[in-house]
């Protein structure tokens, strides 16, 4: 059994292979071959949760799960590997930088297939953890030619905008407000831990692609209703995982089935591989995360490990458990 650390994974995989990982476990959702556990979590001490996702890859003999616990002072993801047709542990994988690239690679998939192949103007909404990987899946599958950004911090926003300048080289506006950042962009991604809706419809350009990346739980929103109004095509990573915890979407779209038919799969979405309609205003991708996108980069590293004698081989847990001696203490 395999422990990957951090480091491992940082060394084995690039945005680039990520991305094709995550395309391949796409289609392969899109087949049959892949089955998503909707995401379950539980919110304490005021704003930090406990979350579980997970999927199965039979035909490639793996089923796995990813737990964290996301709490002021940070979190420890972890990504658990068994042999789908034995139940053997077959590795962890210290899933933190496998997350950043698993979010990123999500949202480069979704811009591949819905953003205007000529998009050079790019805006992201947010400095956290996560927002570099995002600026990197923007660059990788468009020719961006200018970054605005924007973030309430302004002290993290110009230590950010320096960070992008120095990493892509490319011209970078660190903006004053939300609707400067996102005026006239053809690809807004925005991953923040709003509460209420922070991106209207009367700041996006006509035909602009939105990844909204940032409220993945009811709590909170990112996007307001006249965004979704003015979409012509709303895209998801698991839809059964929109109507469960996107708020935006859950009070957009109601509990009636038939008004949920709007909104694509991403697996759906990459199976089709149509280009954009030249006919599409807005396009939206809702990421929420999926056990999907974990499993694919985690399967794709595993088999990089194992060629590459990667990862900390550990003692296998006994698969009989030892005889309890149930005792009335007396």
């Amino acid at each position: 059994m395999l422990w990957i650390s951090e480091s491992d994974v940082v060394a084995m995989m690039d945005l680039s292979t990520a991305i094709a990982a995550l395309e391949r476990g796409l289609l392969a959702e899109a087949s049959g071959n892949a089955q998503n556990m909707v995401k379950t979590h539980v919110e304490f001490d005021e704003g930090s949760t406990l979350h579980a996702i997970g999927a199965t890859f039979p035909k490639d003999g793996f089923a796995g799960t990813k737990t964290w616990a996301h709490t002021k002072g940070g979190a420890t993801p972890l990504l658990i590997l068994f042999d789908s047709h034995t139940g053997a542990l077959k590795a962890i994988i210290e899933a933190f930088a496998l997350g950043q690239m698993r979010t990123a690679s999500a949202s480069g998939v979704a811009t591949r297939w819905l953003a205007d192949e000529h998009a050079e103007e790019f805006a992201i909404i947010g400095t956290g953890k996560q927002a570099m990987p995002q600026v990197a899946a923007a660059v990788a599958v468009r020719p961006i030619r200018r970054i605005r950004i924007f973030g309430r911090n302004q002290e993290r926003l110009a230590a950010f905008t320096a960070r992008v300048q120095n990493e892509f080289g490319l011209p970078v506006l660190a903006a004053k407000s939300i609707a400067e950042a996102v005026d006239g962009a053809q690809i807004v991604t925005v991953v923040t831990r709003a509460t209420e809706p922070i991106l209207t419809a009367g700041m996006l350009a006509k035909g602009a692609h939105i990844n909204a990346v940032g409220a993945i739980v009811p709590s909170r929103a990112e996007l307001a209703a006249e965004v979704l109004a003015r979409a012509t095509r709303i895209v998801a990573d698991s839809v059964p995982q929109a109507r469960k915890l996107s708020r935006e979407l859950i009070d957009f779209f109601g509990d009636k089935d038939a008004h949920w038919m709007r909104v694509e799969s991403l697996a759906t979405v990459v199976q089709r591989r149509e280009p954009r309609s030249p006919t599409d205003d807005l396009t939206i991708f809702k990421s929420l995360g999926m056990g999907i996108s974990d499993l694919a980069l985690g399967i794709d590293l595993y088999h990089k490990a194992i060629s590459a004698n990667l990862g900390r081989q550990l003692e296998h847990p006994r698969k009989v458990p030892p005889r309890l001696t149930l005792s009335t203490g007396a």
